[in-house]
């Protein structure tokens, strides 16, 4: 799922993506060219005396240098360019999947699963990107450049990678086999937690009417220590990897230097030679660790990437009509003809063989007892979800052969829950009509009975408003619902 992510995501900027990889071979083939460089100059320069070959490679060195700088200067702009640009573009094409769900998938990942996934999950796949293309793309490169390089410095010094490099594979293996499944359950618990938040934070009037403030923090207590035990699962096992790692990297190092210093002894090698051949030991190494730290990442990206694939490849319940058509007529008429609802994995219908038709300039109230199921009839009417049997007509025309975007623009909805957006009260109901003048807002507020109490707010119109509307009444947000729903001025109000 990860390679898909990135795949679709990345295509927009394939060109700045071969620039970093230019890039990158640059910086490799330089770092690798530096332990070279500094052997001849200690070989021919140093052991010689030879102060003006001294000057001329220390000069190429020092160029080479610039080089690399250069290249990781631009690697690191580029590299963070391409990422963040893939994280607006993933985190935008998640929130266009989870914008045309219905009611029915919104109830089937929950509300703070969505949150997680387009936050937290995104930032581990573009976090992947950004370390992938800065370092896990030019760390084989570097690894396998030095292990050529070390073999034609000496060929009985590699046999010292032979050793070494295998422990850290297997090191490596066990360790993913470790932490992969580890990361997934994390992801779950991290959604748990923000559930539970949710809850707590949206009901702590009801928490605290009820005397359930104890309570509610036990419940989060052993949610937040649930998720801590899994994470410290996933630390201990970095705190000893890390020490075992860097064990291996010093113990080789000093094998290099011990066995290495004989043949210098012996004169079977130049001294120079052995400084080069310890820089491409260390870059053998660092590559190696460079590996060890993506394949930390990679998993949880990996299930991150999992979860994120799993919205987008969800289809909605509710598809609009691929070729819609249009009324003959705009008569406003609204009519049911033996409906059916069920909801998936009911037994008995929540609604069944419901007809009626709703004529305009009346009021049609629906009126039935607490779960009888009324607002899933009205659910019906702007197809947030859709019929199981039956039909639902709006200007003698079916709603399901209609656009969507044609139905919702004909109707006024002033929800059961009462919400209003954080911004201005004006803003609030331009929502309705992005061009309604000053006139037309208090004209709404005096129909929805909303004028007196906004009039007493010191910036009228311009007065805040909070997020939810939480600085208002119960009363005063459905006031301005209405109001919001009366400046569209639709054809049908719900």
């Amino acid at each position: 799922m990860l390679i898909k992510v990135l795949k679709t995501y990345l295509s927009p900027y394939r060109k700045n993506v071969a620039i970093v990889m230019a890039l990158l071979l640059i910086q490799s083939i330089t770092n690798l060219y530096l332990p070279t460089l500094n052997a001849d100059l200690i070989n021919n320069g140093v052991a010689k005396g030879d102060v003006g070959y001294i000057w001329k490679i220390g000069a190429i060195m020092l160029a080479a240098s610039a080089l690399i700088l250069g290249a990781s200067v631009l690697l690191a702009y580029l590299s963070s360019k391409v990422s963040m640009a893939f994280g607006r573009d993933l985190r935008g094409g998640v929130f266009s999947a989870v914008e045309g769900f219905s009611a029915r998938e919104l109830n089937q990942f929950g509300a703070p699963s969505l949150i997680t996934r387009n936050t937290n999950d995104v930032q581990q796949v573009q976090m992947v990107l950004f370390m992938g293309l800065t370092m896990m793309l030019g760390a084989p490169i570097t690894g396998i450049g030095s292990v050529i390089m070390a073999l034609r410095t000496n060929v009985k010094l590699s046999g010292l990678l032979l050793i070494a490099v295998p422990i850290m594979g297997v090191l490596i293996w066990s360790l993913l086999r470790r932490i992969v499944p580890l990361f997934r359950v994390m992801q779950i618990k991290i959604d748990r937690l923000n559930l539970v938040l949710r809850e707590q934070i949206g009901g702590v009037r009801v928490i605290r009417a009820f005397v359930k403030t104890r309570f509610e923090e036990a419940r989060f207590a052993e949610t937040s220590e649930d998720l801590m035990q899994t994470t410290l699962g996933v630390t201990r096992t970095f705190a000893v990897m890390f020490p075992v790692l860097m064990l291996i990297l010093n113990l080789s190092s000093v094998a290099v230097i011990w066995f290495g210093g004989k043949l210098v002894d012996s004169g079977e090698m130049p001294i120079g030679n052995l400084t080069a051949f310890l820089a491409y030991i260390m870059q053998i190494l660092s590559s190696v660790m460079m590996a060890v730290m993506m394949s930390l990442m990679i998993p949880r990206a990996a299930a991150s990437a999992e979860r994120i694939q799993e919205v987008l490849d969800t289809p909605s319940s509710v598809i609009d009509s691929p070729n819609p058509k249009s009324p003959a007529g705009r008569t406003g008429i609204l009519e049911f003809k033996d409906v059916e609802f069920r909801y998936p994995g009911a037994e008995h219908p929540v609604l069944s063989e419901i007809s009626f038709t709703a004529h305009p300039g009346q009021v049609t109230a629906i009126v039935g007892s607490t779960g009888s199921g009324k607002s899933t009839l009205l659910n019906l009417i702007p197809r947030f979800i859709d019929v199981t049997g039956g039909a639902v007509y709006l200007d003698g025309l079916e709603v399901q052969e209609q656009s969507l975007e044609a139905i919702w623009s004909d109707i006024g909805l002033v929800p059961q829950r009462s919400f209003l957006f954080g911004g201005t009260i004006a803003e609030n109901l331009r929502y309705g009509d992005a061009h309604a003048t000053d006139e037309q807002l208090w004209a709404a507020l005096e129909i929805a009975q909303a004028t007196d109490f906004v009039k007493e707010l010191p910036d009228l119109l311009e007065s805040r408003v909070a997020q939810g509307g939480t600085n208002f009444s119960g009363g005063q947000r459905q006031r301005l619902s209405i109001a919001r729903a009366i400046v569209k001025n639709p054809r049908l109000y719900i």
